[in-house]
C-alpha cells in the first residue's frame, strides 16, 4: 500500500523559503506513469494545486506560483520535495503531497499525504 508522509518546519518567517518534503514509501516515485503532486489549502479556502513531478522527472507549475516555486526528487530516498520562495501570511496553508496515474480515467489522486500545517510569521 502506497503511503505518503510531508515533513518540514511548521512556522516559516515572511521572505524566507518554505521547505517541505514527502517520502513516499510501499511504491516508487519513478512508477511508470504516475506524478507526484504538491497542493495547498488556505484556511478557509479550496485546494489550490502548485505543481507536480512527473515519474520521469519533468515538471509543471501553477502560473501563479511558477516564479516562486521548485519542485524536485530524491529518487535514492524516495521523496519529492518543494520549495517555496519569498513566502508572505498569504502562504499559510495545510500542504499536502499527492499521487495520481496519468492514465486514470477518473478525476482525484490515488494517494494523498495527511498534509502539514505551515505558518507564515514573524
Amino acid at each position: 500500500q502506497v503511503q505518503l508522509q510531508e515533513s518540514g518546519p511548521g512556522l516559516v518567517k515572511p521572505s524566507q523559503t518554505l521547505s517541505l518534503t514527502c517520502t513516499v514509501s510501499g511504491g516508487s516515485i519513478t512508477t511508470r506513469a504516475y506524478y507526484w503532486s504538491w497542493i495547498r489549502q488556505p484556511p478557509g479556502k479550496g485546494l489550490e494545486w502548485m505543481g507536480a513531478i512527473v515519474y520521469e522527472g519533468s515538471n509543471y507549475y501553477s502560473p501563479s506560483l511558477k516564479s516562486r516555486t521548485s519542485i524536485s526528487r530524491d529518487t535514492s530516498k524516495n521523496q519529492s520535495s518543494l520549495q517555496l520562495s519569498s513566502v508572505t501570511p498569504e502562504d499559510t496553508a495545510v500542504y499536502y503531497c499527492a499521487g495520481r496515474s496519468l492514465t486514470a480515467n477518473v478525476p482525484g489522486y490515488d494517494y494523498w499525504g495527511q498534509g502539514t500545517q505551515v505558518t507564515v510569521s514573524l
